[in-house]
């Protein structure tokens, strides 16, 4: 008996330290990369990023290889899958917990619909849960992929377009506390831009820790689009009363082809309220453009209600963000926040049985205890709406209303005055 993949060869890759000589199926693992995304052929500079990151992250380097190629060496691989473990906040009191963090999917075309990425994620998830996590997260670039292997949309950012000129005025900013705002090289700003942004993952519920290639990015070091040199790249810095960074806003002017004159942001990470604001007013401030435009954007955005005129933002879009996997229920379940005190019996569905069975959640002072249970269930839903739920960014009810839970009125209701508390979870990490 086999399992359909007698052609193929299966390997996780050892990427040595530097200064090793490299297997050559590395090198043909960054093309197969790059060619999946439509991104150029991977150069020098991009070649030596992309082995930092995943030495610096330890990254598992996974992929399916021809076992005879007719043409070529047999270098490139036909699927690709890549994993590291870093946190995520689940906004509990221990808020930053152990996470599988799965990226660079690609399965060739003269490959698909073979099994190839249910085998590779399979194996993947059983390790994660072997090795302890919790949890497991990704970010998607086709919705319709992942809910099978129990993943679930869990949170969203906005695309939003603002109009900087005249129009852009905001109602108290000198009421808001003192700082200023500091234009500096990328390079230069880097030491600040790290520190906030591990302020702002310690402190907001979603937020995943970011791998090492932000680090070339965000200093212009590598534009991954271009795979080269990102010399358009600037930075900006605010220091709060304290002379000390609490915000950072990284741009980049979207070029003469746009017909309104447009910065486009790359990160803006702010600590507080004052930051916040003051980044935008320094990003409308900015001579000889019109819009700014940035895809990371919170959904409670303060920035409209600051505004005199709040049609100023324009909301282009809503794109899912951090799509989450619960592997071990008790663990994953204790470590969010929970409202009011209440119990109520799970039974969750999962194929790949990481969270399979039925579960009593008993919460008290939002606090949760969770052990497996004989009970009827109260409420019965799959794995993926397990993982939608877990941030609190979908209510019970928007799931119950989409056909992704069911269960009697009564639980229903304890469900949701428990498990639908805590802030909006927000994730600008893209990983």
């Amino acid at each position: 008996m086999t399992d359909g993949f007698d052609d193929l060869t299966f390997a996780t890759l050892d990427v040595g330290k530097e200064g090793d000589p490299t297997d050559a199926r590395v090198a043909g693992w960054a093309d197969a990369l790059t060619r999946g995304f439509h991104m150029g052929r991977p150069q020098g500079k991009f070649r030596s990023a992309w082995l930092e990151h995943i030495r610096a992250d330890g990254v598992v380097v996974r992929g399916a290889w021809q076992a005879e190629p007719t043409i070529g060496p047999g270098t490139i691989p036909v699927a690709t899958y890549a994993s590291f473990d870093k946190t995520l906040n689940s906004g509990g009191a221990e808020p930053l917990q152990p996470l599988r963090m799965i990226t660079d999917v690609t399965v060739a075309p003269t490959h698909r619909r073979r099994g190839l990425l249910r085998r590779l994620i399979t194996d993947d998830l059983q390790d994660a849960v072997d090795r302890g996590v919790p949890l497991a997260a990704l970010t998607v670039s086709e919705g319709a992929i992942y809910g099978r292997f129990g993943f679930g949309l869990a949170t969203y950012s906005r695309r939003v377009e603002v109009d900087t000129t005249t129009r852009f005025a905001l109602r108290e900013l000198g009421a808001l506390t003192p700082g200023r705002v500091e234009l500096v090289e990328p390079m230069e700003a880097w030491p600040a831009v790290a520190s906030v942004f591990e302020r702002f993952h310690a402190t907001t519920r979603g937020s995943v820790a970011r791998p090492e290639f932000y680090r070339t990015q965000l200093t212009g070091e590598l534009n991954a689009a271009q795979t080269s040199e990102d010399t358009d790249l600037r930075a900006a810095v605010h220091l709060g009363p304290d002379g000390e960074p609490d915000g950072h806003a990284l741009y980049r002017h979207a070029g003469r082809s746009e017909e309104v004159p447009t910065v486009d942001v790359v990160d803006l990470v702010a600590l507080t309220p004052a930051a916040y604001l003051r980044l935008w007013r320094f990003l409308a401030d900015i001579d000889l453009v019109r819009r700014v435009r940035w895809n990371r954007a919170p959904m409670d955005d303060p920035l409209p209600w600051a505004l005199v005129e709040p049609h100023v933002v324009k909301v282009a879009g809503v794109d899912d963000m951090l799509w989450v996997r619960v592997l071990d229920v008790p663990n994953a379940l204790a470590a969010r926040p929970w409202d009011a005190d209440g119990s109520v019996v799970l039974e969750v569905d999962d194929p790949l049985g990481h969270a399979a069975g039925r579960w009593l959640v008993r919460t008290e002072g939002g606090r949760a205890t969770v052990t497996r249970s004989d009970d009827p269930a109260g409420v019965r839903l799959a794995a993926d709406a397990l993982g939608s739920l877990y941030l609190g960014g979908v209510p019970v009810a928007t799931l119950h209303g989409g056909g992704r839970l069911a269960g009697d009125g009564p639980a229903l209701e304890t469900l949701a005055a428990m498990a639908d508390a805590g802030p909006t979870p927000y994730c600008i990490t893209g990983f």
